[in-house]
């Protein structure tokens, strides 16, 4: 029986923490950055000198020559209208409909929204800056229409 997409990604990552564990132990690593060194030893070495067993050759080499006679599935990542930047692509998304006064609340927090008609949805792309910094980009009809930096 054929393996499914799903198994062909699991079975390396299986083999690998198994392979770390293995390797940790004998080796008597007990801190995370020892393990760090060990992983990053044993993923070069699956990828650029193991003969897979079923290929019968290294996965680098493989790639290398997919990428020269142009086999293989990986695409140029491109933003497309109306999307403007990863923020609108990686992000949390809300829907939330404006009121009277053009705002709208989340959890009792109440945000005014420029731009937005009266009792339209809008939705809200949280985009995380860091740990206390959010980025909140309102999208109505596939237009921007208001954008801010706020706390989470």
């Amino acid at each position: 029986m054929p393996f499914s997409p799903r198994q062909r990604v699991r079975r390396p990552y299986g083999w690998l923490q198994d392979r770390l564990i293995r390797t940790c132990v004998r080796d008597n690593v007990t801190y995370i950055k020892q393990t760090q060194r060990v992983l990053n030893y044993e993923i070069q070495r699956y990828n650029d000198k193991q003969v897979h067993s079923t290929t019968q050759k290294v996965h680098y080499f493989r790639f290398q020559r997919a990428l020269k006679e142009k086999r293989f599935l990986f695409r140029e990542f491109k933003i497309r209208p109306p999307v403007q930047s990863v923020k609108d692509i990686f992000c949390l998304r809300i829907n939330r409909t404006t009121d009277p006064y053009r705002r709208i609340s989340i959890d009792n927090l109440q945000l005014k929204v420029n731009n937005a008609t009266p009792r339209k949805v809008v939705t809200l792309g949280i985009y995380p800056l860091n740990n206390d910094i959010s980025e909140v980009r309102f999208w109505c009809d596939d237009n921007l229409i208001d954008y801010m930096k706020d706390y989470e």
